[in-house]
């Protein structure tokens, strides 16, 4: 199992790190765009340019090309958790099959249905805009590196069976002969993922919302809503906007409405990437599809190859700051990005030879049911989604989607959901919420040493439908 202690082969592999995303830190980078100012008017604003807001509006405006759409970033397109996750799309909704089948037993196939039919539509649009941004339908795999995961992968394999969801378990020899690493015990191939260059698929889309005619302002945080009866006051630091509707996409960021402080935790999350690999150092582990891989600790890794051979590998650590605390020097965390760097070697010990070229982190908006969550304000002027804990570079067309169906009042079988019709169970108040969070970590660690055995902590928070992961 992977240790929490961290070597000095570690520290010293990630002390020169360039820790501007890597995604972020490419010539393609759009200039900046100008900041609003004055006074405006518009049928929509979406406060946030991330994968939500830029996938709602791209669909705003094919759904109804005379509306006025406003895009509000507070800091740079892409900036935030959309230019600094690993680029993987899963057709999972719901954080995974397992997460769905406990929360939403009678509609679980419903909800595979239709992310297999969200990521189909976002290859789709991918190809009708022509944005270039990496996209390969490579799969993904679960891979177990203890006996009782491979007993887990066993049980999960035969439940999407039941089910007739696609997928293959692989034995160690055979998850080995995909990508060769000695820790694998067996591994459940997923077809329905996909690895995508994540801030390429951003500018693609806020390119193409411009086209479609949505004005988009960048460096203009968003201060405050004020509901003005046929209208929504959107104020910005030098201007405001009377809005129709607002569509909320702010995700981990501290959110407008005070209510959902309740629901939401920022949790910090961190990732390196290497140097290229030399052609021998890629024979050695003999990744030729490029499939994304994910371990199936409770505190586990996620790694996929990119199209320049490099390999990004992150996860493990889940950090919580008092407070729901979010601050630019938490974007970088000298102990996670070491500990990845140990990890990394464990996990392909014949690649301890290739340095890293970047390390960062991000924070994830993380909520209780590990799955976005819905709902209204200003009556119903004002919409929002939140709370992807993760895979939410998938799923968050879904949640734009069914975000423009609440503002339109228009009854879908999005909305008609379950999942879009209840809220997570809330966390609790500080100091209480720092204590449970640790505490967590500190059990769900203990579990992976302990063959996944869950102390009375965690089987607590199991009955209430609480938890946070990575």
């Amino acid at each position: 199992m992977y240790s929490q202690e961290v070597s000095p082969q570690g520290r010293e592999k990630t002390k020169n790190l360039i820790t501007t995303p890597y995604w972020l830190d490419s010539k393609n980078r759009p200039q900046p765009r100008p900041a609003f100012e004055g006074y405006s008017e518009a049928d929509l604003v979406i406060v946030g340019g991330g994968f939500t807001g830029l996938w709602a509006a791209v669909e705003a405006a094919v759904q109804n090309p005379g509306q006025s759409v406003v895009i509000l970033e507070g800091g740079r397109i892409a900036g935030g958790a959309t230019g600094r996750n690993g680029g993987f799309v899963s057709a999972s909704l719901t954080h995974g099959f397992s997460n769905g089948l406990s929360r939403w037993p009678d509609e679980i196939s419903r909800l595979v249905e239709l992310g297999c039919r969200n990521l189909r539509e976002i290859e789709a649009r991918i190809h009708e805009f022509g944005i270039d941004c990496d996209w390969i339908m490579s799969g993904g795999i679960d891979v177990a590196i203890a006996s009782y995961q491979t007993a887990d992968l066993a049980r999960l394999h035969e439940q999407l069976q039941e089910y007739g969801i696609p997928s293959e378990l692989l034995d160690s020899r055979e998850a080995r002969q995909r990508v060769d690493s000695p820790l694998y015990t067996a591994g459940l191939f997923d077809p329905h993922v996909a690895m995508v260059n994540p801030a390429e698929l951003a500018w693609g889309l806020a390119r193409v919302a411009e086209q479609l005619g949505v004005k988009i302002y960048e460096n203009s945080p968003v201060s405050s809503l004020t509901d003005q009866g046929s209208s929504v006051a959107v104020g910005v630091s030098r201007g405001v906007i009377k809005a129709q509707m607002v569509l909320l996409a702010t995700n981990a960021y501290p959110p407008l409405l005070r209510r959902l402080r309740h629901y939401l935790v920022p949790v910090y999350d961190y990732v390196l990437m290497t140097e290229p690999l030399t052609a021998d150092q890629k024979q050695s582990i003999n990744w030729t599809g490029r499939e994304g891989i994910g371990d199936s600790g409770n505190q586990f890794h996620y790694y996929r190859m990119t199209n320049t051979d490099r390999i990004l590998f992150g996860g493990f650590d889940a950090v919580y700051h008092s407070g729901n605390g979010m601050k630019s020097e938490f974007d970088v965390d000298h102990d996670c990005l070491a500990r990845l760097a140990d990890h990394f070697s464990q996990t392909f010990p014949q690649l301890s030879s290739v340095s890293f070229s970047h390390g960062w982190g991000g924070a994830i908006d993380t909520c209780s049911r590990f799955s976005a969550f819905w709902g209204t304000a200003h009556h119903g002027k004002t919409a929002y989604v939140a709370g992807y804990t993760g895979l939410g570079v998938g799923a968050s067309r879904f949640g734009a989607l069914t975000c423009l169906d609440l503002l339109e009042g228009r009854s879908t079988e999005r909305t008609e959901l379950a999942m879009v019709k209840t809220k997570p169970v809330p966390f609790p108040p500080e100091p209480f919420r720092s204590i449970g969070i640790n505490w967590t970590t500190r059990s769900l660690h203990q579990a992976d040493l302990h063959e996944g055995r869950r102390n009375l902590w965690l089987r607590f928070l199991d009955k209430l439908g609480m938890g946070f992961d990575s």
